[in-house]
């Protein structure tokens, strides 16, 4: 496997290690936790920062960046409730997908 490969598959289980969809967004669907549970907030807010490092990684390629694009799981989270769409986490998430996606090569 070549490094970039290894970096990608590194950088997915970061994320998948942290990612509330996973973990808690069944409880908010099944009534037992609320969108607005402090205790999902904190987790959501660390995968935020996570997830924010992650794309920051050096060495991902364009295509390695579409693969880990984190709008879709911002828009399951934004839709649900969990996350306000101007929230500054969601904000610096996407403002860092950019930039990576802008330096990172094919």
């Amino acid at each position: 496997m070549d490094p970039a490969e290894l970096a990608l598959q590194r950088v997915i289980a970061t994320i998948s290690s942290s990612d509330p969809l996973i973990k808690l967004l069944d409880q908010v669907k099944l009534g037992r936790m609320k969108p607005t549970d402090a205790g999902l907030r904190a987790v959501t807010e660390s995968w935020l920062t996570t997830y924010q490092k992650a794309v920051e990684t050096v060495g991902l390629t364009k295509l390695a960046l579409r693969r880990i694009d984190p709008t879709p799981r911002v828009t399951v989270l934004t839709h649900m409730g969990v996350l306000p769409p101007d929230h500054p986490g969601v904000n610096a998430l996407r403002a860092s997908f950019r930039r990576a996606v802008n330096r990172a090569t094919e």
